[in-house]
């Protein structure tokens, strides 16, 4: 807050949206006590002062509202904060100074320029794949970087438009347009020395992008997404798309969190840099532009905060917003000590194998096998996974990935039979390492030898390697296998936060007898007799009662309340923690192996598609779709049957995402079926899974439209 010691912060009450409160706290690492200046019926999305501020304590927030209403606002409004020693906001001060209709992708980041004008974000209002073509629309505010004139109103408006606006006299043009083609503009700035205005824009399929916006300027959204095709085809404004000035694949960054351009003192090095960073992967970059070329791009950190903001405290050093967790600064890493270790380069230096040679993991190692495979161009798969200690447990969850503990590995090992057909022939080709450090779960891959001795660590960016497979029925008797490494960031984009990480270790995959050397059981059984699960079973009774009352009707925080009320009502104290599985093994949840016709069809094409497309295609895991495609999902829930497609049809009449009764109709079918530009699954795979296709028509064919 100028000319105090006083940082002003956007307080979120509940997970995922909700009412939030602006509080105010003191600079001070170890404050204690805030005020709540503000608790609006909606969400705010970023602050801005006057110029003027310390003269007239007007103080703009964007918000989106009201929660208690159907239709839904995005809306600058302005507070003022008595000149006082006491600085008291009065919610009465209220005054409302631009406002459209808005309910997803709402933008309402804000920020004055060096030219004293308030410069505005706008996403295209909806949630996904700009379905009401907002993108190109210049006849409305949304999908927009907005410029107005807050220092002068007139009796239509409490602003005026500047009439150096690039749309000012043209017809059918909103004249606040500065530049369009926005999808969710995640965070706006601007730079207070030379007046650039920089944005953080969340992708949707592929990318993410940065963007230093210029005047006029179409970004193109939803035509393109970033510098890649999205809907080509759609109606697009008249301006030429503009690339964006950095962009990310999702391999690197999930949900870019726009920043701030720091002209600090701590880091001499960084000042007039760009620094932004990701909510998915943690990761902090650095842009250095000269308004005409980018001189300078760079990583600064990898780390394991959910980013959603940032800012700046009283001495102008950087402030980062860790969503759940508070905030933090950036430090210089410490050289390291002449006798640290690196990160093992070989995988015998690992110590997860007893012996690399002859693939014997190490004496601690718990092997396991799931029920759905996710393809793999059809490699043998072997997996373990190591505890930390001897006392160490896993929280076992009811949906998706168990919790593991601080320094667990989980590790999978792929070989290719070198000649089709002959176990014999097989060769380990790769081994990847999924390790929990810090809080953070992160992904490493080795490549093995020729001698099948070792492996050596693959760089982080990963690489691409072909191998040779006697074929008979390929021509010439051999087959050629591309096979890729993956980088570290791009392991993370199937293990995702959203799945909670760990996709093979969970009820319905793990819930299969195993072979341990000789002695056959219930993985789920087994892991309850080696004692390695904590169960809290007042978390799966609260459970139970929360999804009922959601099917009921209630609201998510309704069905909280209720959850917690009959829990407190049924159970005489809080239980400890149990080793004991919340249930027998036969009435936990149960994929089924998708090739074995033996099984139910339905199981079988369900199983695939959580193996395979669910860790994107569930709520919030990035898929581009609105399809929920887990196992636990009820038919009429999956959002897939009789579905118009949200982008490309690949020229079948009548496409749907799933036809029932009619395959050819079907795109996740056809996705399926080949391999190049819009396969599915995008990553991991060069050839087509015939027996899953097989499975696939098979299961459609028979479904009733």
């Amino acid at each position: 807050e100028p000319g105090t010691n006083n940082l002003l912060l956007l307080h979120q009450l509940w997970p995922w949206g909700g009412a939030g409160r602006l509080l105010r706290i003191k600079d001070d690492k170890d404050v204690s006590d805030y005020q709540v200046l503000l608790a609006p019926d909606g969400i705010m999305y970023g602050i801005a002062f006057d110029p003027q501020f310390e003269q007239n304590g007007y103080m703009y927030i964007g918000w989106n509202g009201p929660l208690s209403q159907q239709t839904k606002y995005t809306r600058v409004t302005r507070y003022t904060i008595s000149r006082d020693e006491k600085r008291t906001l009065d919610p009465k001060s209220e005054h409302l100074i631009i406002e459209w209709e808005s309910d997803g992708h709402n933008g309402g980041d804000l920020a004055f320029g060096k030219d004293g004008m308030l410069y505005i974000s706008s996403g295209d209002g909806t949630s996904d794949s700009d379905k009401n073509l907002t993108g190109q629309d210049l006849t409305k505010l949304l999908s927009k970087i907005l410029r107005i004139d807050v220092r002068n109103s007139t009796k239509e408006k409490p602003y005026t438009v500047p009439a150096d606006n690039p749309f000012v006299n043209r017809a059918g043009t909103r004249p606040e347009t500065w530049a369009y083609g926005m999808r969710n503009p995640w965070r706006l700035t601007t730079d207070p020395k030379t007046g650039h205005v920089w944005v953080g824009q969340n992708g949707q399929d592929l990318w993410e992008q940065v963007y230093l916006i210029q005047k006029g300027h179409n970004y193109g959204w939803s035509v393109s997404e970033g510098a890649h095709p999205f809907y080509p085809d759609r109606k697009r404004g008249p301006e030429p798309i503009t690339k964006p000035t950095a962009e990310h694949p999702h391999s690197e960054a999930r949900s870019l969190t726009g920043g701030q351009v720091y002209y600090g003192n701590e880091f001499p090095e960084l000042r007039g840099m760009y620094i932004y960073g990701d909510w998915s992967t943690g990761k902090i970059w650095a842009i250095r532009h000269d308004g005409e070329k980018l001189l300078e791009h760079r990583e600064l950190a990898d780390t394991t905060m959910r980013i959603c903001g940032f800012g700046f405290d009283s001495k102008g050093e950087l402030l980062i917003a860790d969503w759940g967790a508070g905030y933090f600064r950036l430090e210089r890493n410490p050289p390291p000590p002449p006798t640290a270790k690196g990160f093992p380069q070989k995988l015998s230096e690992t110590g997860v194998f007893a012996s690399v040679k002859g693939h014997i993991p190490h004496a601690a190692a718990v092997p396991y096998s799931v029920n759905a495979q996710l393809w793999s161009d059809g490699a043998h798969k072997e997996r373990f996974f190591l505890m930390p200690g001897a006392d160490s447990k896993i929280d076992y969850t009811g949906d998706r990935g168990f919790e593991f503990p601080e320094g667990a590995v989980l590790v999978k090992s792929f070989g290719l039979e070198r000649e089709h057909g002959n176990p014999k022939s097989l060769q380990w080709i790769e081994t990847r390492l999924l390790t929990k450090t810090l809080g953070k779960w992160v992904g490493y891959s080795y490549e093995w030898n020729a001698e099948q001795t070792d492996a050596v660590l693959v760089a982080k960016e990963g690489v691409d390697r072909e191998f040779s497979i006697r074929d008979a029925s390929a021509a010439g008797g051999v087959r050629r296998l591309p096979w890729h490494y993956p980088s570290r960031t791009e392991c993370m984009v199937c293990h995702s936060r959203a799945f909670n990480f760990v996709l093979g270790v969970s009820e319905g995959q793990i819930n299969k007898l195993h072979d341990y050397g000789g002695v056959v059981d219930n993985q789920l059984r087994t892991l309850e007799h080696l004692g390695m699960l904590r169960v809290k079973w007042r978390d799966f009774e609260r459970s139970t009662i929360w999804k009922e009352a959601r099917a009921a009707g209630k609201t998510e925080k309704e069905a909280g309340e209720w959850a917690d009320r009959l829990c407190s009502s049924r159970m005489q104290r809080e239980p400890v923690y149990s080793s004991l599985l919340p249930k027998n093994p036969e009435r936990c949840e149960q994929l089924v192996d998708p090739y074995d016709e033996k099984q139910d069809l339905n199981k079988r094409a369900r199983s695939y598609l959580h193996a395979n497309c669910s860790q994107c295609h569930v709520e919030a895991g990035g898929g581009n779709a609105m399809m929920e495609l887990e196992y636990k999902q009820p038919l009429d829930k999956m959002r897939i049957f009789d579905v118009k497609p949200m982008h490309s049809t690949f020229d079948k009449p009548e496409a749907r995402l799933i036809a029932p009764g009619d395959p050819n109709r079907s795109i996740i079918f056809h996705r399926m079926s080949m391999r190049g530009s819009g396969q599915m699954p995008p990553l991991a795979t060069t050839v087509v899974d015939e027996r899953a296709v097989k499975l696939m028509k098979e299961w459609i064919s028979q479904l009733k439209p």
